[in-house]
């Protein structure tokens, strides 16, 4: 049953990442459904749908069930400052603990980075970017020596997932010098400047967010509830 979850987990959320296919912002999920889209138990498919709401790409609901997550700009927002906090912790202790072997890891995966295109041969956004990407960050902050405060950037990394896609499909950033963005953090995390790679981790975090929250808001698509009039007003 464990490689059966693993399947359906996997497909599924490729098919959520993929802004062009079936499943959109909002759109409630059927277990019966899903259970016959891909032959599997409900168990497997409850299995697989919790795993998926863990890494922000679903929302549970009691009594509802799951739906695909919409574009929320309050949550996008908390999300942002919550990863800017708890990453830029991770990234001092790296640059004061890690040691030579953490430097070499950190060199090569961004190496690796480097020489993975963004997009694919046809233009579409290149998954296999999304993994050095993903490594080039976690190997970056592997040096805190702190498998608890690991597990956690990994969390919220993952809950950003689904918003970094919609920055990628929804907004026209092409000023974006990205790989220079990962050369200074490099630079600055194997140099052990601390002060400087935290700064450069704080744009490169808030500069995806910040694009799509000003599109969202331009576009009128944030889906975050508005206040009634005996709630309290969020602030701006």
């Amino acid at each position: 049953m464990a490689t059966r979850t693993e399947e359906v987990y996997d497909e599924l959320r490729r098919q959520l990442l993929d802004l062009n296919g079936d499943f959109e912002p909002g759109q409630r999920l059927k277990l019966l459904d899903l259970a016959q889209r891909f032959d599997a138990s409900l168990s497997v498919i409850r299995e697989a749908l919790t795993r998926l709401a863990g890494q922000g790409l679903l929302v549970a609901t009691p009594q509802r069930g799951f739906s695909v997550r919409e574009l929320s700009v309050t949550d996008l927002a908390d999300l942002t400052r919550t990863r800017v906090q708890v990453e830029s912790l991770a990234l001092r202790q790296a640059v004061e603990h890690g040691d030579v072997a953490w430097e070499a890891a950190v060199v090569a995966a961004h190496h690796t980075l480097e020489r993975t295109p963004v997009t694919d041969a046809t233009g579409q956004f290149n998954e296999g970017w999304s993994a050095a990407h993903s490594v080039f960050h976690q190997t970056l902050l592997a040096g805190c020596a702190s498998p608890r405060l690991q597990g956690i950037v990994t969390s919220l990394r993952d809950s950003a997932e689904l918003y970094r896609r919609w920055y990628w499909a929804l907004t026209d950033d092409h000023a974006r010098d990205i790989a220079g963005e990962h050369r200074l953090l490099r630079d600055s995390a194997v140099a052990r400047n601390a002060e400087p790679a935290v700064a450069a981790l704080t744009e490169h975090i808030e500069r995806a967010p910040r694009e799509l929250i000003a599109y969202a808001r331009q576009h009128s698509l944030d889906a975050t509830p508005r206040p009634s009039s005996s709630s309290s007003v969020l602030p701006g």
